[in-house]
């Protein structure tokens, strides 16, 4: 145990517990998108309608959403190691109740105990290696921590798919198993017991923020399916969200102790990190979700040619981590490696705003490298630079909503572009339409052979004006992304340059 001055703790077997809360964290990332592919199988074999089997997916993110505040208070009075166990094996066992589930009900319920179990997997992990690195290496801890964090969203869907294709859906959970043992007994053997205190939980600021969470959440997760604001069920979750964070923000300011301590915020380089990573969540799961799409449904590639063109962009981000781990440890400037990353986003972003419906695989690879190197570089300074200036003690409570703002930067970026893609390609179908015209002859504009007075070169065009159209819808997308990206850059400035071993400041309760 370290002493009350000391920015680490020492363990006996450092390597091992870097190990298993590695896999801990990259158990809990996989399962942010690995379920997305198996959604038709499930539906299917789990006789559930569209919107039934939807659940799957938003049970999860609300659970995992409500419950991660929570994560501080629980470590404080159960103790880091005990609630690191139960996290671990309470997800292990919810994917495997997940994987001989029979009914739609069953699946969203268990799927609903993963969220919950799983929601407390990487902020412990976080904290646990910020705690047990001095303060000079917390780069590189960093580095280690994001390669789970990032691949585990990159390599899900291609698992997924392949999981699903060579297997049946039952795997994407069930290959849990066998990670989740190997985490609880690396951490069961190598994290020692830490110190607990006696804290009253608060129940009402807790109930305020949960239905804050929870309805922003299926605001956006339900969005776009329920056509926005048109709809009551968006309308009385949006007026919930703004009620319980209205509230919450003035119990905060009236409670000795509140259930999450918003003045973690007055920290200028926690604040600007928590912003970073905000728009970090929006562009790494927001183009997760438009890729698949784009190259299964315009590129007309199979599940496992889609995985195999993704792949490089995880072998970036790994390539960057690496890197940026040695570079920080150096001394290098955080604020300069993220903006550096941030343009090489933001440039691959600007090179697939530049594709068509025939784009080459060479280019896909190519952006995706790019990518991989941008996000890989960003998310590391960021990680690191977040907790600089935190007082030890509050790492595990920062943990946990650092964690909570990139879910909720996932969720809103996924609901910004999958809305946007559905409009576009509706828009852009009319628009093409109207500039076809009926009377000029297939000589003028249409492909030898082909005759607007068939029903079947009818159906042919309109299949091809559909693919165009939702082509330029996926590029608008893209060119969005772009300019969020480029737009967050001057915030680095609000960082301040962390060198040598920084005293922690003392943050106000309120």
């Amino acid at each position: 145990m370290s002493d009350a001055g000391s920015t680490h703790r020492e363990v006996a077997n450092r390597g091992l517990l870097v190990v298993s809360v590695m896999l801990a964290t990259l158990m809990q990332a996989l399962d942010t998108t690995i379920a997305n592919v198996a959604l038709p199988n499930m539906q299917g074999s789990l006789s559930a309608t569209q919107d039934q089997v939807s659940w799957v997916l938003t049970s999860y993110i609300v659970a995992a959403a409500i419950a991660t505040p929570a994560t501080g208070w629980l470590a404080s009075i159960m103790g880091r190691r005990r609630l690191l166990l139960i996290a671990i094996a309470g997800f292990t066992v919810a994917s495997v109740l997940c994987g001989i589930a029979t009914g739609i009900g069953e699946m969203v319920a268990f799927r609903l105990l993963q969220g919950l179990f799983g929601a407390s997997l990487v902020p412990l992990s976080q904290s646990t290696l910020l705690d047990v690195y001095p303060r000079e290496k917390h780069g590189a801890a960093m580095a280690m921590w994001g390669m789970g964090v990032m691949i585990g969203p990159i390599l899900g869907p291609p698992l997924g798919g392949w999981l699903t294709d060579a297997y049946s859906w039952h795997w994407v959970f069930l290959i849990n198993v066998p990670i989740g043992a190997l985490a609880l007994f690396g951490v069961a053997a190598s994290l020692p017991t830490d110190e607990t205190r006696a804290s009253r939980f608060d129940w009402r600021g807790f109930s305020f923020l949960a239905i804050g969470i929870g309805a922003l959440q299926l605001l956006l997760d339900r969005g776009e399916q329920q056509d926005w604001f048109s709809s009551m069920e968006i309308q009385i979750e949006a007026a919930l969200a703004f009620l319980g964070f209205y509230l919450y923000v003035v119990h905060w300011m009236s409670s000795d102790r509140p259930f999450v301590n918003l003045g973690l915020f007055k920290d200028r380089n926690f604040f600007a990190s928590n912003i970073f990573i905000f728009v970090l969540g929006v562009v790494l799961f927001a183009t997760m979700a438009l890729l698949p799409p784009y190259l299964q449904n315009l590129m007309n590639y199979p599940v496992i040619t889609t995985g195999i063109l993704l792949a490089p962009r995880g072998v970036g981000t790994l390539i960057a981590m690496m890197m940026v781990g040695r570079l920080l440890a150096r001394g290098a400037d955080a604020r300069a490696l993220a903006g550096i990353g941030m343009l090489l986003t933001a440039y691959s972003l600007w090179q697939m705003a530049h594709w068509g419906a025939d784009v080459p695989a060479w280019l896909i690879i190519e952006a995706g490298v790019v990518q991989g190197l941008g996000l890989g570089l960003v998310f590391v300074p960021i990680s690191t630079v977040a907790y600089s200036t935190l007082p030890m003690a509050a790492r595990t409570e920062a943990a946990g909503i650092f964690s909570l703002m990139r879910n909720i930067g996932s969720s809103v970026g996924i609901s910004i572009v999958m809305t946007l893609l559905a409009r576009g390609t509706q828009i852009n179908h009319a628009e093409l339409a109207a500039r076809i015209d009926p009377f000029a002859g297939s000589a003028a504009q249409l492909p030898a052979g082909w005759n607007l007075s068939s029903g079947t070169t009818l159906a042919m065009l309109n299949g091809e004006v559909t693919r165009q159209a939702s082509a330029i819808a996926f590029l608008n997308d893209f060119w969005l992304m772009m300019l969020m990206t480029v737009a967050a850059i001057p915030l680095l400035l609000l960082l301040k340059p962390v060198k040598g071993r920084v005293v922690p400041a003392v943050v106000a309760d309120h």
